[in-house]
């Protein structure tokens, strides 16, 4: 394989994966960052996400030379007399308050580079971004490309998901590849070459399409299974059975079947957000996907209203959450569902106690999480509260100590809110257990 220059502009969760992974299969990267605090936190060596395997990668291709950090695109694209022939666009696309992508950070980049480059160049929307993009990307190069340089926009969307994002960018299920010329198809197949993997070749629109489609395909999955665990509360149903017998078949699958207390995270809820803008914006209102938030936004107040049921009156009550993260195996705090469980219980006089295993530090700094007491472990965490809720299903509180658990407790109120509990098992134990969509 012929080893390419690139440059990932952005350092942040996309663009330090990506970068540290195309370095890890044979290219030669350079990180643009314009942050001073992360660059020198990342020329340091230290890897500013909680994200499996991503230290050791990126301690490796950093070592090996193959990854390197500057703080200017220009910088990056020239790195030591090398010229990329690649550019990855991976910068923040942050929800506005309409729920469109601001996308000023994407056009000051492609406006930058386009200033730049003297030789034939790919530049790549990797950051996730709504249809039409790339025509605006390609306009501003245009715009400020003086010299006439030759180049193709291309729409390569990531498909990371947190947790498994290493392990999903070195085997994923497909690489798209949303193109307007076969010389940037060719480009673009060489950059992934060593990935053995489906390459699915489109238009630019389309690939564009494909992320927001998806991610909001699967938030859909989420809520419908809400709902129908909502139904099955009334009913007297089990969800885990339900979801079950759904997911046994094969044009549905088990995946994403997981009743709980709603998604979080960033990708989901502004993914949602913008495909719904940008259908609105194009004439064609996706009543669904509004659905879809709303399902998900009624199903974060589940812990509120169990606890309201178990407990009668809130003030002054004491509660222990276990987990903050949005998800296991992260440290992400955005959108977190625990954000609202904590702004819902405060509001009412309850007291908080709380532990995650590596998201304290940064749920810390967060407004929402002022006076909450955390803990050093669950253990601390359930010392003389009222009631447990279970907000992030971390595979060590599956493993949680019950009969210790109900001896630190005021009141043994266990509100799983991600089904990790056997319910005939707390309640044996004298637990008044509630878990989502369970009888």
């Amino acid at each position: 394989m012929k080893s390419l220059d690139l440059c990932v502009v952005g350092a942040g969760y996309v663009g330090l994966v990506t970068g540290a992974c195309l370095a890890d299969i044979g290219h030669r990267v350079v990180c643009v960052d314009s942050d001073p605090k992360k660059l020198r936190s990342l020329k340091a060596g230290k890897v500013p996400i909680h994200e499996p395997g991503l230290d050791d990668l990126f301690r490796r291709v950093v070592r090996s030379g193959r990854l390197t950090f500057v703080g200017s695109v220009e910088e990056g694209l020239r790195y030591k007399g090398r010229r990329a022939a690649v550019v990855f666009i991976a910068v923040g696309t942050p929800p506005r308050p309409d729920g469109s992508a601001d996308l000023s950070a994407v056009e000051a980049v492609a406006e930058t580079v386009a200033k730049q480059i003297d030789s034939y160049t790919v530049i790549v929307d990797k950051s996730t971004v709504p249809v039409e993009t790339g025509e605006w990307v390609s306009r501003t190069i245009q715009r400020f490309n003086k010299s006439g340089t030759a180049y193709d926009v291309v729409s390569n969307p990531e498909f990371l998901s947190e947790g498994s994002a290493v392990k999903d960018f070195l085997h994923p299920d497909r690489v798209v590849l949303g193109v307007s010329s076969k010389r940037a198809e060719a480009v673009m197949r060489q950059v992934y070459a060593p990935l053995k993997t489906t390459v699915l070749v489109t238009d630019v629109k389309s690939a564009e399409l494909i992320k927001h489609a998806s991610n909001s395909f699967l938030a859909t999955k989420i809520s419908y299974i809400n709902a129908v665990s909502a139904l099955c509360e009334k009913v007297g149903a089990d969800i885990q059975m339900v979801a079950r017998g759904m997911g046994l078949d094969r044009r549905i699958g088990p995946m994403f079947l997981n009743a709980g207390i709603g998604f979080g995270g960033f990708c989901f809820p502004k993914d949602l957000e913008a495909f719904y803008w940008i259908s609105k914006q194009k004439g064609y209102d996706f009543h669904l996907l509004k659905s879809v938030k709303e399902i998900n936004e009624h199903q974060k107040g589940w812990i509120a209203r169990k606890i309201e049921e178990k407990l009668w009156n809130l003030e002054g009550k004491t509660v222990a959450l276990l987990g903050l993260a949005f998800k296991p195996n992260t440290d992400d705090m955005r959108f977190a569902p625990s954000i609202d469980v904590a702004v819902q219980l405060k509001s009412r006089g309850v007291k908080l106690r709380a532990f995650d295993p590596v998201a304290m530090e940064r749920a810390k700094v967060l407004p929402e999480f002022a006076g909450v007491k955390f803990c050093k472990d669950e253990y601390e965490a359930l010392k003389g509260v009222d009631a447990a809720a279970v907000v992030t299903e971390w595979p060590g509180f599956k493993e949680l100590d019950l009969k210790r658990a109900k001896k630190l407790m005021r009141t043994a109120v266990l509100l799983d809110g991600r089904n990790v509990f056997d319910p005939e098992a707390a309640r044996a134990l004298g637990f008044d257990y509630a878990g989502v969509g369970r009888p």
